[in-house]
This record gives structure tokens, C-alpha cells and sequence, in this order.
């Protein structure tokens, strides 16, 4: 079942590059006193994730932060090197911090898996993007399914 609003973030480890090393990170500990805005995306590097939706956020990251977000951080069911050059590739630093959830562990525990592999691309997570406020989920934003129009940045704002 989808986390919904008002649940507890699990505490499960996703992986990030941090001076050339792959670091755990608990977005459960990083969203402790914070607000942070999460989206997640089917593939790094994947048309609408590379050319919509991540740019979005890279783009609008200092007017989401003035509406009082304190992190924006893009999860991805790929691995922390592909994060790491998706994020360069795309100038994330400072804005957007690029999250692995390299075996699908954190997709699976927010119930919001997809099965990608009629692509050739196996289980990744549904494009979503939620609010978390202290480790609770403000709002959660799924794509009703393809495209991108409920996770955007823009949609992310307007909740804000």
C-alpha cells in the first residue's frame, strides 16, 4: 500500500556520492526538523526525467526554498554513480540533492514500485514528488501515469 498523508517516512538507507565515495543516508534523519521536498523518477538519465523533470527542480530550486523548503533531494532507482554523474550532467549541485535507492529498498517501502520491464528497465519507482515536514508526509503528488504534470516543480510549488 502507497504511503499516504500524515504517515512516517521509513528509515531506509538510500546512497549518495560524497567526495567521490558512496555515503548512506536516512531520509527519515535528513527530514528530522525539516521541511524537504523529495521526487522521484523512473531513470536517470531517461527523456522526461533528463529534459522536465529534474531541471524543473534545478531550475525552481530558490523559489521552492523561499516557500520554506529546507532540501530538495531526487530519488531514483539507479545506483550512486549514475546519481552522482546525472546530478553533474544536470547541475544539481547546491540545489537538488541526488539520492540511490539503488535496490529499490525505499520504492518498495512507500508502496510506490513500478514494473518497467515490457522496457527493458525491470521494477523502478512511479513518478511522485511529496512534501515531508519533521519525517511526515505533507503531501504526495503520484502521477495519475505518464507524463508529468502532478510532480512537477510547479505542482511541488503551488503546495508549498
Amino acid at each position: 500500500m502507497a504511503l499516504k498523508q500524515g504517515d512516517k517516512i521509513p528509515d531506509v538507507k538510500l546512497t549518495e556520492m560524497v567526495d567521490g565515495r558512496p555515503s548512506q543516508v536516512s531520509l527519515a534523519e535528513l527530514s528530522k526538523g525539516k521541511r524537504v521536498v523529495v521526487f522521484a523518477v523512473p531513470g536517470a538519465f531517461t527523456p522526461t526525467c533528463s529534459m522536465k523533470h529534474l531541471p524543473g527542480f534545478v531550475d525552481q530550486n530558490a523559489a521552492i526554498r523561499a516557500k520554506g523548503a529546507d532540501e530538495i533531494v531526487c530519488i531514483s532507482v539507479n545506483d550512486a554513480f549514475v546519481m552522482d554523474a546525472w546530478g553533474k550532467h544536470s547541475n544539481a549541485g547546491g540545489k537538488v540533492r541526488m539520492l540511490a535507492d539503488g535496490n529499490g529498498e525505499f520504492t518498495r517501502a512507500v508502496g510506490l514500485a513500478l514494473d518497467a520491464s515490457g522496457f527493458g528497465m525491470g521494477q523502478r519507482s512511479q513518478r511522485y514528488a511529496m512534501i515531508l515536514r519533521d519525517g511526515t508526509v505533507e503531501a504526495l503528488m503520484p502521477e495519475p501515469g505518464p507524463g508529468l504534470s502532478a510532480s512537477s516543480a510547479d505542482a511541488v510549488l503551488a503546495k508549498l
